[in-house]
C-alpha cells in the first residue's frame, strides 16, 4: 500500500512559478512510476506529467516547456516545478502512483492518489 500527501499549492499571479511536492510512504518510489494530474471544477481529471522508474518523462502538451516533473528517491518525494503559470492552470493538482515502472497518461493507469493541492493563478 502507498500513501501520498501533496503540498505546495497556493495563489500565484500569471507568469509566476510554483513547486508542488508529494511525499510517499508505505512503499518506495523505486517500485512505481509516478504522475501528476489536475482537475478544475466541472472538468475531467487530466494528465499533466509522468516519470518512470528509470527517469523517463512525458508531459502534456498544455504544460510542455513550462512544467517539469522530478523525484528525490532518497526522500521518497515527487515534485512538479511549474513556471510561466497561466490562469487556465488553475485546478486541484493530484499526485499519483501506479504499480508499473513505465510512464502512463490516463487516470485508469494509476493505483494510488493523494488528496490534491489547490493551485490558483490570477490574471
Amino acid at each position: 500500500q502507498v500513501q501520498l500527501v501533496e503540498s505546495g499549492g497556493g495563489l500565484v499571479q500569471a507568469g509566476g512559478s510554483l513547486r508542488l511536492s508529494c511525499v510517499a510512504s508505505g512503499r518506495t518510489f523505486g517500485t512505481y512510476a509516478m504522475g501528476w494530474f489536475r482537475q478544475a471544477p466541472g472538468k475531467e481529471r487530466e494528465f499533466v506529467a509522468s516519470i518512470s522508474r528509470i527517469g523517463g518523462r512525458v508531459t502534456a502538451n498544455s504544460v510542455k516547456g513550462r512544467f517539469t516533473i522530478f523525484t528525490d528517491n532518497y526522500k521518497n518525494m515527487l515534485f512538479l516545478e511549474m513556471n510561466s503559470l497561466k490562469p487556465e492552470d488553475t485546478a486541484l493538482y493530484y499526485c499519483a502512483a501506479r504499480a508499473a515502472s513505465t510512464v502512463a497518461t490516463t487516470t485508469a493507469d494509476y493505483d494510488y492518489w493523494g488528496q490534491g493541492t489547490q493551485v490558483t493563478v490570477s490574471s
